[in-house]
């Protein structure tokens, strides 16, 4: 039997996803239902329990999804069944968000409820466009004002008169569509036509563009500048602050829309540094890591490590499976004493450094080529040779091996599996061109992405056509090349370091979001 319920009005923080608090985050985890509205990024919905209820009640362009009323009495009767409720708005429920007036139907529905408040948009938003709201130089005030009502209707229930000359700074939220009537009603109650004004558009997000101008020109050099919502208005000396503090806008992947193919165990890393340097990173894993189908050769392998002269590594996750078995077969890294390893490259190393082992051979270019040729440097004949490695991967290296006179094993740690995903979002992506760039970290993931698109082959070259791609490395590429796509770049060395860095070099400078699909 379900205990009694309760309701959490979660602020969400303006879009970027390290702006949401910690409460807020937890709450969700926990949730039973959530009820959300539109939000800057979908990302948080991720954090709901995967058995979590999601129901959308925002709004989006004007379009009511469903009546507050009606919200109000969901998030009731949600709680009354004994749920645990997240109501999750964007920003901070209690400004401008309506969280009050739930709070208040929550309250005389007798309905436990907690506030976790979020990181309002109107502080957000000017930071990262490097405008402190507040300096000592310049004023110790600051205004938040819906900026949703029409300053040239008949009544206003906005003291102008005392905003324009009583407060240092003023943050006008949702008001981009009535700028010039914002900017006439200040200088009509004394306010210098003269006063720096920023907007803001997409604010924390890697779309976010900010222009700057004054009460006098602003929503022409708007207008000019394809500034759109939701976008914030800043009104004040500090707004003039902004050339000297923007930090966010100078990130050189700013605007970028960059697809990351990689596993998703992998992809933390690389997709965090894309994420710094100002790209929008859509995340979709073309392959899933798999434990072996079984372990009967590997372990077999493992209990006569004694007989091997070389160990050979070609992937991390080749190195994490062979020492979890390792440990599960009784033994340790003092049984590899004797033994020579080899790794593929320096990532693969750096996991065998962390486990105490320096590697004996590390090949300067990083494929099997590479390595082959350095054992044979070594004087490999009449050696015997363990190779742990994916269910499925290229034969060169043991197959060259052989014939410089080794006695390789090859067994399987790990596979890799094709991930059931839905492809509908990223699909709507492509159609409106909104992807700048494909990533590529392995000929699977080439693979896979074809497959996941294999019923809509001819359409798919179409939209790669107009994207660039980005390998990690010559064998990466000539895969991609026989699946028909063109690789824009290579980096010199093969790892996700330098491909990132690739990247960068490639683009050379951020995007303007006004001008993206």
């Amino acid at each position: 039997m379900r205990g009694k319920g309760k309701v959490y009005l979660v602020g969400a923080g303006p879009g970027d996803p390290g702006l949401m608090t910690i409460k807020g985050r937890q709450c969700l985890e926990s949730a039973d239902v959530v009820v959300y509205d539109f939000l800057a990024n979908r990302t948080f919905l991720e954090y709901a329990g995967e058995n979590a209820e999601l129901i959308y009640v925002g709004k989006k362009g004007g379009c009511h999804t469903m009546r507050q009323e009606d919200i109000n009495s969901l998030i009731v009767e949600k709680a009354g069944m004994g749920l645990t409720v997240v109501r999750l708005k964007g920003g901070d429920p209690f400004i401008f968000g309506r969280g009050g007036e739930e709070a208040q139907e929550l309250v005389e529905a007798g309905v436990d409820y907690e506030v976790v408040p979020g990181v309002t948009s109107a502080i957000a938003v000017p930071a990262y466009a490097g405008i402190p709201l507040t300096h000592r130089d310049y004023t110790s005030s600051v205004a938040f004002v819906t900026g949703h009502e029409n300053p040239d209707k008949g009544h206003s229930d906005i003291a102008w008169d005392r905003l324009a000359d009583g407060v240092g700074t003023l943050v006008f939220l949702m008001g981009v569509g009535n700028l010039g009537g914002i900017a006439k009603k200040l200088m009509q109650h004394g306010k210098g036509a003269d006063t720096p004004v920023a907007v803001i558009m997409n604010g924390t997000s890697s779309m976010q563009k900010t222009i700057t101008g004054r009460l006098d020109n602003i929503r022409e050099k708007a207008e000019l500048s394809g500034i759109r919502p939701p976008a914030i208005i800043v009104v004040g000396g500090v707004a003039g602050l902004r050339d000297q503090l923007k930090w966010f806008e100078k990130r050189p992947l700013l605007g970028r829309r960059i697809v990351v193919t990689r596993a998703r165990e992998q992809a933390s890393g690389f997709l965090k540094r894309l994420g710094e340097l100002g790209a929008e990173c859509i995340e979709f894993p073309t392959i899933e890591i798999l434990p072996a189908p079984d372990w009967n050769r590997l372990d077999e392998a493992i209990r006569a490590l004694d007989k091997y002269d070389w160990l050979l590594f070609t992937s991390v996750n080749g190195v994490k499976y062979f020492f979890m078995r390792l440990k599960a077969c009784g033994k340790d890294v003092r049984d590899l004493s004797g033994i020579r390893i080899g790794a593929i490259g320096p990532k693969t190393a750096e996991i065998l450094n962390n486990m105490g082992i320096m590697p004996d051979i590390i090949p300067d270019e990083y494929r099997a080529e590479a390595l082959v040729e350095q054992l044979g440097q070594a004087g490999i004949t009449g050696a015997h040779i363990l190779i742990p490695r994916a269910e499925k991967a290229r034969e060169i290296l043991p197959e060259e091996l052989r014939k410089k006179g080794a006695n390789v094993d090859v067994v399987t740690t790990y596979r890799t599996v094709l991930p059931d995903r839905d492809r509908e979002e990223i699909v709507k992506m492509f159609e409106r061109g909104q992807i700048d760039m494909v990533t590529f970290t392995s000929s699977s993931t080439v693979k896979n992405f074809c497959e996941i698109f294999s019923s809509s082959k001819t359409v798919l070259k179409k939209w790669m056509s107009s994207v660039s791609v980005a390998s990690i490395g010559p064998i990466t590429s000539e895969t991609a090349v026989s699946e028909g796509f063109s690789v824009d770049l290579v980096p010199a060395e093969y790892t996700i370091e330098a491909l990132t860095e690739s990247i960068v070099e490639f683009f050379g400078s951020p995007a303007d979001p006004t001008k993206i699909p």
